[in-house]
């Protein structure tokens, strides 16, 4: 299909109940059926702009406008849809369009589980609230990647943290520890980079090691920083703070104790935080661990966040609660047995 609007025609839209629209045009534009299809199967009425850019004024890609009118008046099965096209640029560009066109279906496209996958799902029924200690089990037997997968715990709280005083941003120490041995960097100056050195951080620096992480160095799983640091490591936060490293005294990795904070993350302290939509997201072991050692560590977390509520949380504040491994499906589980079972624990 070829449409060709006059030389220079000024775009003209004086009224919403036009049914053409005319826009300035220096050649005819040929579009192949897989994107007039796509792009005119919007529901009506349909005014369709399309700009792409590539490389600024002089590229050959130039920039595309897209319009579509379709009678309003039919019934939908009868509509004739009326494409008026025009472009400034080559053919090149057509194919760049479908190319975006076929990556946005294949978005829409549900992703095919695995077989592995459909079989874990039928340990648990959907939806099921379960007490802890079932669920923990089921856990166990979903297991079966090639590696050894980590336990997640994945609590909806009723907090907003658009607001200050309902954002939740703590750490916990996990009493059987994570499962995990992480990699420690330490930014300190002077003494204390002998204490971490001696402690077991596994790499240590000051400003040499700023530098490095500018460069792109990012082999460590836990940065920590003495408070003399600070206004250094302020510089950084563009790149550590996307990738959750930034140090931060409400995760433990700005102290002055820095010999005590590297033992603590290397026995299996772990920081966590609400996502912007109240979700706290955090591991507590592997798939290894005894179901002891893993109801022990996941009392331990919801202890924590439970001590760690922000003063503006409202009433309600556990929404609800799952478990998983990190390849595995999730477990619903009982938040009313799960408080019960951490009180009883805490008295005991």
């Amino acid at each position: 299909m070829a449409i060709t609007a006059p030389p220079q025609s000024p775009l003209s839209l004086s009224s919403h109940n036009h049914d053409t629209i005319r826009f300035p045009s220096f050649t005819t534009l040929f579009l192949s059926p897989k994107l007039l299809s796509t792009t005119f199967s919007l529901s009506p009425p349909l005014l369709l702009l399309r700009h792409a850019d590539r490389g600024g004024v002089g590229s050959r890609f130039g920039s595309l406008v897209a319009a579509a009118v379709v009678e309003k008046k039919k019934p939908k099965k009868e509509r004739e849809i009326i494409p008026e096209i025009t472009t400034f640029f080559d053919d090149d560009a057509v194919m760049m369009m479908e190319d975006e066109v076929e990556a946005a279906e294949k978005k829409k496209q549900p992703k095919k589980k695995s077989r592995r996958y459909v079989e874990l799902q039928t340990l648990r029924e959907f939806k099921k609230e379960y007490d802890v200690k079932t669920a923990i089990s089921l856990l166990k037997q979903m297991g079966r990647a090639k590696f050894v997968e980590t336990v997640e715990a994945h609590f909806r709280l009723n907090i907003d943290p658009r607001y200050n005083d309902q954002q939740i941003r703590a750490t916990v120490d996990l009493p059987k520890g994570s499962g995990k041995s992480i990699k420690i960097a330490v930014l300190a100056q002077g003494e204390r980079l002998d204490e971490a050195k001696n402690a077991g951080a596994d790499i240590v620096g000051g400003d040499e090691l700023i530098e490095k992480i500018k460069n792109g160095f990012m082999e460590f799983d836990k940065l920590i920083a003495s408070p003399d640091m600070m206004p250094k490591v302020a510089s950084l936060g563009r790149l550590l703070g996307p990738k959750g490293l930034m140090p931060s005294p409400k995760a433990g990795t700005v102290t002055p104790n820095i010999p005590q904070a590297i033992a603590d993350f290397k026995r299996g302290k772990v920081a966590y935080r609400a996502d912007k939509s109240g979700i706290v997201h955090l591991p507590f072991g592997n798939v290894q661990f005894s179901e002891e050692d893993l109801l022990e560590n996941f009392l331990a977390v919801v202890k924590s966040v439970e001590d760690n509520r922000p003063s503006g949380a409202k009433k309600v504040y556990w929404r609800s609660a799952y478990i998983c491994t990190s390849m595995g499906p999730s477990i619903k589980l009982d938040v009313k047995d799960m408080l019960a079972l951490r009180v009883a624990a805490s008295k005991a």
